[in-house]
């Protein structure tokens, strides 16, 4: 028979990296912790754990065993939690991680109301400029931005938005650039861009005449960044151009701080999407959270 303390407390060791930080963290004696590993090792034949005198390391068994316990725990988690939310709404905890600029902006005041919706669910924010590991960081739910190519999980489309090259009126006046340079000119400029893109300045450009063409800059970033933000930041210092989410600078153009460079052409249009565990079971939290959002951004938009 499986039992399910028993795998917890596998997953707790491996994740304290000890049998005393596992102690700690389920409240039992290091006595306890040993005596289950022991006996799970016993049914299952093979060795999950090397022990030393300070800490315990995971086999190479143990590592494909210890993601599968995951799986298998936030699954029976999401089980039981559905069956409590027949009767008293959602409960448990919601796990969701955001790029730091789109989660304070749009997926945090959702996030809000949603757990005014839902007083019983505890929720966890997480802001990341990388893209982490939904198995690995136990998340329920990640809000991505761009070119989805990760197909390892579901994901549903929120929304679209535009990308904008824009640089501050000083960049302009201090290397003689307007707003009506041509494409050619820009890939002149001094670029500022996100250290995740793998190929962040090719991008395919749809002219005013309704032709698409390969945009690409002849020098290489003069800065990157990790994040949004920062990019942000060094664009409004006259550091150089950038190409941002139009959700993000458009304020800044409206107000004359950040001029919005070739009007006339569009870069390509990038997805919002919520991706979640490609499980058996989705847990209702997860589906109710993302179509609450969604309809959140619609009305929002």
């Amino acid at each position: 028979m499986l039992n399910m303390q028993r795998l917890e407390i596998f997953v707790a060791v491996v994740e304290a990296g000890s049998f005393t930080g596992a102690a700690q963290t389920l409240g039992l004696t290091k006595a306890v912790v040993s005596f289950n590993i022991k006996k799970l090792e016993e049914k299952l034949g093979v060795s999950l754990l090397t022990r030393s005198t300070r800490r315990v390391a995971v086999t190479d068994s143990g590592e494909r065993f210890y993601h599968r316990c995951q799986r298998l725990l936030q699954e029976a988690e999401s089980v039981f939690n559905d069956v409590r939310s027949d009767h008293a709404g959602l409960s448990g905890l919601l796990r969701i991680t955001t790029t730091p600029e789109y989660g304070a902006r749009v997926v945090v005041p959702a996030l809000a109301a949603f757990s005014a919706e839902h007083p019983q669910l505890r929720i966890q924010h997480v802001s990341s400029s990388k893209n982490d590991d939904l198995i690995a960081g136990r998340f329920d739910v990640a809000i991505r931005l761009g070119q989805l190519t990760d197909s390892s999980h579901h994901a549903k489309l929120i929304d679209r938005f535009e990308i904008l090259p824009v640089a501050s009126p000083a960049y302009l006046k201090r290397y003689g650039g307007s707003p009506s340079l041509s494409l050619e000119q820009l890939a002149e400029v001094s670029w500022l861009a996100h250290t995740r893109l793998a190929t962040p300045l090719n991008w395919q450009v749809l002219t005013p005449e309704g032709e698409s063409v390969l945009f690409r800059a002849h020098l290489p970033p003069v800065i990157m960044a990790d994040s949004a933000a920062s990019l942000l930041a060094f664009a409004r210092c006259g550091a150089g151009v950038a190409l941002l989410p139009g959700w993000l600078v458009q304020d800044d153009v409206d107000t004359g701080q950040l001029v919005h460079l070739l009007p006339d052409h569009r870069f390509p249009r990038q997805g919002i999407y919520a991706l979640y565990p490609n499980t058996r079971h989705v847990p209702e939290k997860v589906r109710m959270f993302i179509d609450f959002l969604q309809n959140w951004v619609t009305h929002a938009g």
